[in-house]
């Protein structure tokens, strides 16, 4: 079994469903998250060239996509450095999309995490997925969809 580092179209689209509602062309100028934080397109909050996203931003779809692809560049390369090698293709993409959302950092310091580098096949996996549901203190309808959807590709 060769090593998985780069996330599938699957995993893509796990994004694309929770990032922008499956629709990118809605999210073309720039929103707040539930976060609080500027975003536009499928949740890009920082441009390539480092400067971060501000109101009254646009794109088009295709610089969204383009940015999505720069963001999970990072993304990728952090949770390929942080998994043990036997990951499969689904759980990779189920962590890139937990990453992509919560921060790499907070997946790297995770308890999901070190569960998974001693037994990615541990049922109680999905219960530190479902950790992950707090936006500002409240549990977020959103996220609770988002790790229900995460954990039930990881486990597939």
């Amino acid at each position: 079994m060769s090593k998985i580092s780069s996330i599938s179209q699957k995993g893509i689209q796990l994004i694309e469903q929770f990032e922008c509602s499956g629709n990118v062309d809605n999210f073309l100028n720039a929103y707040k998250c539930p976060a609080g934080v500027w975003t536009i397109g499928i949740g890009t909050t920082i441009y390539p060239s480092g400067r971060k996203v501000k109101e009254g931003d646009t794109c088009t779809r295709d610089q969204a996509y383009a940015y999505l692809r720069n963001d999970l560049i990072f993304t990728e390369e952090q949770v390929d450095s942080y998994t043990i090698d036997s990951v499969n293709q689904n759980q990779f993409d189920a962590l890139v999309s937990f990453a992509y959302n919560v921060g790499v950092g907070a997946l790297k310091s995770s308890t999901l995490l070190k569960k998974l580098n001693i037994d990615p096949n541990d049922p109680t996996i999905r219960d530190e997925f479902n950790k992950w549901i707090y936006g500002g203190g409240q549990k977020l309808p959103g996220l609770i969809a988002r790790r229900e959807a995460e954990a039930d590709l990881y486990f597939s």
